[in-house]
């Protein structure tokens, strides 16, 4: 199966990225932590409240599981947390190629500051807390990924070309789908 699968921590662009990379490939996209909301009829932050870091955890790799079963191709962006389980990696290797989206925590920071959703950055020192979760994940997204595409001090152009680029390259998609087509 040739999915493309975006890994990478909070705020590195895999809802954005795969929403755009959607219409580049013309396939379509899953956000896993969408699914999951729309299965439990509950936001990530309530999952996180009322079940638990655990149960969400266990949630993803359910939610991977799902999507081996869907047919066509399409661009799936995972939560930030989901590669931490290794069980996944062998899921994730399952649905397709995987693109690790990374970035330092300087970067998240910008990003995410001002940002009230996001369950592991409500406490005292979101920043400290960016750099001590990344530190603890950047082996598994490594681990995981296939490629490994940097997003800081690129637009976002930049980053869909370069994925774009290194899935031609090794075989994931075919050429002649460098432009979006917006037009009606």
């Amino acid at each position: 199966m040739s999915n493309v699968i975006l890994i990478g921590f909070m705020g590195s662009g895999k809802t954005t990225v795969g929403l755009r990379l959607s219409y580049r490939l013309k396939r379509v996209v899953e956000d896993t932590d969408k699914l999951i909301e729309k299965k439990e009829n509950k936001s990530i932050s309530e999952i996180f409240s009322t079940n638990g870091e655990d149960a969400f955890r266990k949630m993803e790799t359910d939610c991977l599981r799902e999507l081996l079963s869907f047919k066509q191709e399409r661009i799936i962006s995972t939560g930030g947390g989901l590669p931490i389980r290794r069980e996944n990696h062998a899921l994730l290797r399952k649905l397709g190629t995987v693109v690790y989206l990374q970035i330092s925590p300087a970067c998240v920071w910008e990003r995410l500051k001002n940002d009230t959703q996001r369950p592991l950055l409500q406490c005292e020192n979101p920043l400290h807390k960016i750099q001590e979760l990344l530190s603890e994940r950047v082996s598994f997204y490594e681990e995981a990924a296939d490629i490994v595409i940097d997003v800081d001090g690129k637009n976002m152009e930049q980053v869909l070309a370069e994925i774009t680029e290194k899935l031609e390259a090794c075989g994931c998609i075919e050429g002649g789908t460098e432009n979006e087509d917006f037009s009606d």
